[in-house]
C-alpha cells in the first residue's frame, strides 16, 4: 500500500462484482456473439477480468482515446486508435474505466453510431456523478465512486498505479 493512497474498493469487492456484471451481460446476450471495445488504456484489467468471466461468444476490439494530461481533464477528446474490423450490424458492448464528465463517451458513442453497430451497450466500472456535464446511458455499472482521483486496477496518475490490484484514492 502507497502511504498517500486509500482503499476504496478491495480486490475482493471488485473481483465480486465484474463476477455479477458478467453474469447480467451473459443472460442480457444468451446465444448472441458480442464484439467488446476495450477503451485503452485505463479499461483494460477490467475488461480482461470481466471477459474472462463471460461466457458469451465474443470479440475484442480496442480504441485509444484521451481527454486527460496527467491528473488534468483537457477540453478537447483526441481519438488516437480507432477500430480495426467493422462493427456494422453488430451487438457492440463497449467496455470503459470511469465515467467522470461524460464528454469522453459522449464522443465514443458518436463516433461508434455513425459505424451502424445493430446494438450499442456501455459497461462502466466506475461512474462520478458528480462531475458529470453530458448524460450518457450506464448500461452495465460497476461502482458509483466519489469526487476524489481514483487510482489502480487501470486507473493512473501518468501511466503510473495502473497494476495496483484494488481502486484507491489520493489522500490529502
Amino acid at each position: 500500500m502507497y502511504e498517500n493512497f486509500k482503499v476504496l474498493i478491495s480486490e475482493e469487492k471488485l473481483q465480486e462484482r465484474i463476477k455479477e456484471l458478467a453474469e447480467q451481460i451473459d443472460k442480457d446476450y444468451k446465444g448472441k456473439e458480442i464484439t467488446v471495445i476495450c477503451v485503452m488504456r485505463g479499461a483494460v484489467f477490467f475488461a480482461v477480468e470481466l471477459t474472462l468471466k463471460m461466457k458469451t461468444k465474443l470479440k475484442y476490439e480496442f480504441i485509444t482515446m484521451t481527454s486527460y494530461e496527467g491528473t488534468d481533464l483537457t477540453e478537447e477528446v483526441i481519438l488516437r486508435t480507432d477500430l480495426r474490423d467493422s462493427i456494422e450490424g453488430k451487438d457492440v458492448l463497449v467496455v470503459e474505466d470511469i465515467i467522470d464528465t461524460g464528454r469522453s463517451m459522449k464522443y465514443l458513442l458518436e463516433h461508434l453510431r455513425s459505424k451502424s453497430p445493430r446494438t450499442l451497450k456501455v459497461c462502466a466500472l466506475a461512474n462520478k456523478p458528480s462531475r458529470r456535464e453530458v448524460d450518457v446511458q450506464i448500461d452495465y455499472l460497476g461502482f458509483e465512486v466519489p469526487n476524489k482521483y481514483v487510482v489502480g486496477f487501470g486507473f493512473d496518475i501518468d501511466n503510473n498505479y495502473r497494476n495496483l490490484p484494488y481502486v484507491a484514492y489520493l489522500e490529502g
